[in-house]
């Protein structure tokens, strides 16, 4: 089953939560792990670890400082749900053929299949840079409250896979 790691979910999470208005205008957007932890529910231990990932990727930035904390590095129209995997997971590789994968395959010399991994694991690329974390948020509100009064709605397959 190809399922997404619960870190990412959360990091996920953790970003939508950063790019919610916060009622002080002194935070400039800065917002701290106990306070993301609390925004979320998710346990203050694990939004730390996410944070330092999402920072190393250059998603968030590190505030240090009585006012410090993480904010965001781009609007979240510019974050895409393959820049947060990649960020905490590593690159995208469906098979151990991939390139970027964590380890060889054992048999590739004798894989039927040898290299063709790669068109599925480009289409999953493709169709997860596709869809910013805006499109995210927006897709969790109901239709007759967002912004657009739409439906969110995906490109087709074969635009992705092009």
């Amino acid at each position: 089953m190809l399922r997404l790691s619960k870190l990412t979910d959360y990091a996920v999470v953790v970003l939508l939560a950063m790019a919610e208005r916060v009622p002080e205008p002194a935070s400039a957007g800065v917002r701290t792990s106990p306070c993301l932890a609390g925004a979320t529910g998710v346990p203050e231990p694990t939004v730390a670890k996410v944070l330092k990932a999402l920072s190393a990727a250059g998603l968030v930035a590190s505030l240090r400082g009585a006012r410090g904390g993480y904010r965001l590095m781009r609007p979240l129209e510019e974050i895409s749900v393959a820049d947060v995997v990649t960020a905490v997971d590593g690159p995208i590789a469906l098979a151990a053929c991939i390139e970027g994968a964590a380890s060889p395959c054992e048999v590739h010399h004798s894989c039927a299949a040898k290299g063709q991994w790669q068109l599925v694991n480009d289409a999953v690329c493709a169709a997860l840079g596709a869809i910013s974390l805006a499109d995210m948020r927006e897709a969790a509100v109901p239709p007759l409250l967002r912004p657009s009064g739409r439906p969110v709605t995906s490109l087709p397959f074969s635009q992705i896979a092009e």
